[in-house]
């Protein structure tokens, strides 16, 4: 078993460090410098092993501290309920979510399609050697994180040591109960492709999760270590069911098909973008304009994507008028809560920086943009010289900006009427740099991607992104975003360096596509 574990172990490492090394070569400058005769280098495969060796490290730990401290210890202190009871309510119900949507096992990976399928390796020793370390992983990536962040919140070493077991137990009962449901109905569970009922179960989950605690209610301590012992033992029951299950090979047969394996990649192929892009697209051949230049090439483009580019930014705007609408409601049936609510608005703004770039639409317009326009157009010298490429940017960038004003403007407006309906604020600017700073995220967010877009043009003839550098910039984006969630600061100084950082950004951006993108916007080999 331990020499199955090695070997998949090195099968996937090798693919692994060819990712690395074919990243490496994307990057700026260095792709310039390297050959294409790179697979042979011995160094270049020493520092692959060197940062998949980084990779592996960073994946039992820093996953799991980014989810402890972003998911349940800064959002307990939130809470007025008792810090912890507050962060083993959190932790639990959590994991509970963690069980259903991390299987492991379920994951129909590259690396057990390569060994199971491919390889043909013995699928019990595997299977069980893998999960095993996946779980030792689990283990030993929580200890450390449960222990530090358990002991601020006040919860005892020994249940701080006890939490990492809890979450191994949690994921070999669910395990064990995909198991039992394939012996009796022999049907496999893709964990990539959760069913209904997994969603619903989710979604309560995260409900109980964090919105009981926001009205007070909170799993006490020795209910936690009641469901903790039982856990305990249906983990064990389980775990013997894992290693005395010896159809694994059938099971795998079900689950490791080119259509699972591979279905992330067959989604975002280009067959498939350009299917569901075409769908949306008018061929009315009536559509025209009465613009001129620039203005006239965009417009006609805008007018046959209209449906694609506003669809899902109308569909936003629907949804968050009714979340507060629901939250003025609870403000009135629940007198008591109106102060939280309140206290939203004037010190949760920086919360809002995620929420918009979750809502922004830059990357769809710009793929878009890319396959119905760009990736002909770029073959001309012509759409590459700096006054067409300044003319076409600004034309496009006035569209980006006006789709996503749509919901961040309601979203502006909600937050305004929820401050005003929850007790309002004695100073009145605050009302009013909710509303603009909100607006100037989006504006902010719609310049970024079509900046990126032009400064660092991704894509092939294909639609396949090419380039690293694009792929660590919306990774820098999503991790700055992503952080703002942990800052509680006043609205008017947040909001008023949110707005001069957005006008700022805005005005460098159009220096930047003049000066760089004649170089940089191009067709990727």
């Amino acid at each position: 078993m331990i020499h199955t574990l090695i070997t998949s172990f090195r099968l996937k490492n090798t693919y692994r460090v060819n990712s690395i090394i074919y990243s490496i070569k994307g990057l700026p400058i260095i792709r310039k410098v390297l050959s294409n005769d790179l697979y042979k280098s011995k160094f270049l495969k020493v520092l692959g092993n060197i940062i998949s060796i980084i990779i592996e490290i960073c994946s039992i730990f820093l996953g799991k501290f980014l989810y402890i401290w972003l998911a349940i210890s800064s959002i307990a202190v939130i809470y007025q309920t008792d810090p912890t009871n507050t962060f083993l309510h959190l932790f639990f119900f959590l994991t509970l979510a963690g069980g259903i949507l991390n299987t492991y096992m379920f994951n129909p990976t590259k690396d057990k399609y390569y060994a199971i399928v491919i390889m043909n390796m013995d699928a019990n020793q595997f299977a069980i050697s893998n999960y095993s370390y996946s779980m030792l992983k689990v283990f030993v990536g929580f200890l450390p994180f449960t222990i530090i962040f358990g002991t601020l919140a006040q919860i005892p070493l020994w249940i701080c040591i006890l939490l990492p077991f809890f979450v191994v137990m949690i994921k070999m009962t669910v395990i064990g109960n995909m198991i039992r449901k394939y012996k009796q109905k022999g049907v496999v569970n893709n964990e990539n492709l959760p069913t209904k009922v997994s969603w619903i179960i989710l979604i309560l989950l995260l409900v109980i999760a964090y919105g009981f605690p926001y009205v007070g209610i909170v799993l006490p301590v020795n209910i936690f270590l009641f469901l903790c012992m039982i856990s305990f033992l249906l983990g064990t029951i389980s775990f013997m069911q894992i290693y005395h299950f010896k159809d694994y090979k059938k099971m795998y047969k079900l689950l490791l098909t080119p259509e699972n394996v591979y279905a992330l990649q067959n989604a975002n192929s280009t067959k498939t973008i350009k299917d569901n892009i075409a769908s949306n697209i008018n061929y009315d051949g009536e559509i025209t304009s009465d613009k001129k230049g620039f203005a006239y090439f965009h417009e006609l483009f805008i007018k046959r994507h209209s449906k694609l580019l506003t669809k899902s930014a109308k569909k936003q705007t629907l949804f968050i008028v009714v979340v507060f609408s629901i939250l003025i409601m609870i403000s009135y049936m629940i007198p008591e809560l109106r102060e939280k609510l309140n206290n939203i608005p004037l010190t949760y703004l920086p919360y809002f920086v995620f929420i918009m770039y979750l809502l922004n639409r830059g990357t769809t317009i710009t793929q878009a943009m890319f396959m119905n326009c760009d990736h002909s157009m770029l073959t001309y010298r012509i759409y590459r010289t700096p006054r067409v490429i300044l003319g076409v940017f600004k034309e496009r960038i006035k569209t980006l900006i006006k789709i996503n004003l749509l919901p961040s403007s309601v979203l502006g407006l909600g937050l305004m009427l929820l401050l005003y309906t929850t007790g309002g604020t004695d100073n009145f600017w605050n009302y009013l740099i909710l509303f603009v700073s909100v607006n100037a995220m989006s504006i902010f967010f719609s310049v970024h991607y079509l900046v990126m877009y032009y400064l660092l043009q991704p894509y092939n003839v294909n639609t396949e992104i090419k380039s690293s550098t694009y792929t660590i910039v919306q990774s820098l984006t999503y991790f700055a975003c992503y952080y703002m969630i942990q800052l509680h600061l006043p609205t008017i100084s947040f909001g008023i360096a949110t707005i001069i950082f957005s006008i700022a950004y805005s005005f460098i951006s159009l220096l930047l596509v003049y000066h760089f993108a004649p170089k940089t916007f191009k067709l990727r080999i």
